[in-house]
């Protein structure tokens, strides 16, 4: 039996294809990498371009 992972609640600041956006998000942590990584599953499947990734607590 395996033990469940932490995560905590993010919001989530980006750019899709220059376009303002923002998401929420279970994470482990604030890193921007997961964070986009994350990002790329919710917008799997299309050739859209996510930049300036800013991770913040959720309130």
């Amino acid at each position: 039996m395996s033990t469940p992972t932490a995560t905590t609640k993010y919001a989530i600041s980006y750019k899709l294809n220059g376009e303002r956006r923002f998401e929420f998000a279970q994470l482990q942590s604030a890193s921007p990498e997961e964070a986009t990584a994350t990002l790329e599953k919710m917008h799997s499947g299309s050739d859209d371009k996510i930049t300036d990734v800013k991770v913040s607590k959720a309130l």
